[in-house]
């Protein structure tokens, strides 16, 4: 998903194409999922005729401010990507478009043509995204809740060392937390802890003065780092973690050292284990547990947990597929041989994905059925097995053969 570099780097791109320039044109998506709080018709009559006065930019969020309210804000969720016709801006690997595509692109939630004919789309190809009208971005959530801003508001070393001394969370679901860093994610994490060479799993409270330094030297020379080069990962340092986190487990390498792959934080976690060791009482829990690694897509690789659903409690709705998830599990028992099951569902390739008509990979009818219709599914199949059961078993007491079903 994108990240503080991948967000910063479309800011500065409207901030150098676009400031001082009018809104001739715009035409919003029919897309009440990702354009949030407004209808389509009502967001085009509030931007038409309005100035581009500043971009601006708060954790994985961004707004732009015109020359009176309300402003267009942008959530880029798991795949939001920001284009302006004719010039480059970075967009993280799965939110890109291609090329030939029509534009603007038949993923685009947002659009509009400047009086110099000049045009801008914010897409999204998984529909996590959220684009809204607000009088003040900063006021309301997702923007209200978050931590200070890792490239803008950093902590000094004595806070940053202070406030990990009262969290017993371990480290990395701390940083993933946008309440209290924003802009913080996946990828970043694993970068830092991987450069201040900390488990993942260490407990905040426990690293020392030492390793909430490092840490904190890292996750700035880290973000500084890839806003610098516009966040274009070819030009990130080559020892970085990064360009070996979504290789297959067991080729997965980095300066030589092997990469292992662990759920931490809720999401799959790149990490080199003879260098991050865990230590103290986090290393004693650790040994009293069998060690969680990451699952594995098909082929054998890594699964990438950028792909899976929001970080933070002030960051993106929780996916359908997780509730979809913790629903299968609440079931008790297993099915009888060859009763209640479902034929293999067909994966869609790549290719379909991207000619899916404008839904995204994500929006399938299955991910988009509400979660607790599909848990009274569940409950109703389980006690219609529970009552035929019983049936059966006072069958058996009366000295009676149970009847064979129909």
């Amino acid at each position: 998903m994108p990240e503080l570099p991948e967000v910063e780097a479309a800011r500065r791109a409207v901030e150098e194409n676009c400031l001082g320039k009018k809104i001739k044109r715009a035409i919003i998506a029919n897309d009440s999922k990702v354009i949030e709080g407004v209808s389509s018709s009502e967001f085009e009559s509030a931007v038409v005729g309005k100035t581009i006065v500043s971009a601006h930019r708060k954790g994985k969020n961004l707004w732009l401010e015109l020359d009176s309210p309300p402003f267009p804000t942008f959530q880029f969720g798991m795949a939001g990507a920001i284009y302006i016709k004719g010039v480059a801006v970075t967009k993280y690997k799965r939110s890109a478009v291609k090329d030939n595509d029509e534009w603007p692109s038949k993923y685009s939630k947002f659009f509009v043509e400047l009086d110099d004919g000049l045009e801008l789309s914010f897409t999204d190809k998984r529909r996590f995204a959220r684009v809204r009208l607000l009088k003040d971005p900063t006021s309301v959530p997702p923007i209200s809740e978050l931590g200070p801003d890792a490239l803008f508001e950093p902590m000094t070393v004595d806070e940053f060392t202070e406030s990990l001394g009262k969290k017993k969370i371990a480290i990395k679901a701390l940083l993933l937390d946008q309440s209290y860093i924003s802009g913080i994610g996946n990828w970043i994490a694993d970068e830092v802890l991987y450069q201040a060479r900390i488990h993942p799993l260490q407990a905040s409270s426990s690293l020392s003065k030492e390793n909430c330094a490092t840490l904190h030297k890292c996750i700035k020379e880290v973000i500084e780092t890839s806003v610098e080069v516009g966040a274009d990962s070819s030009q990130f340092p080559s020892n970085w973690i990064f360009h070996s986190r979504e290789k297959k487990p067991g080729k997965a390498f980095v300066d030589g050292k092997k990469i292992d792959f662990i759920n931490a934080g809720g999401r799959t976690s790149a990490y080199v284990p003879e260098l991050q060791k865990l230590s103290g009482a986090s290393a004693s829990k650790a040994a009293g547990k069998p060690g969680k690694h990451a699952s594995k897509r098909k082929g054998g690789k890594a699964k990438d947990n950028d792909d899976e659903d929001e970080e933070g409690a002030a960051d993106e709705p929780t996916s359908e597929e997780e509730e979809t998830t913790k629903v299968t599990k609440s079931r008790k028992g297993g099915n009888p041989k060859g009763r209640g099951k479902k034929p293999p569902v067909k994966r869609k390739t790549k290719e379909s994905d991207d000619d899916d008509g404008g839904k995204g990979d994500a929006s399938s009818e299955e991910d988009d059925e509400d979660p607790e219709e599909k848990a009274g599914k569940v409950k109703t199949r389980t006690s219609n097995r529970q009552v035929k059961k019983s049936e059966q078993t006072a069958s058996s007491q009366n000295g009676k053969k149970p009847k064979r079903a129909k």
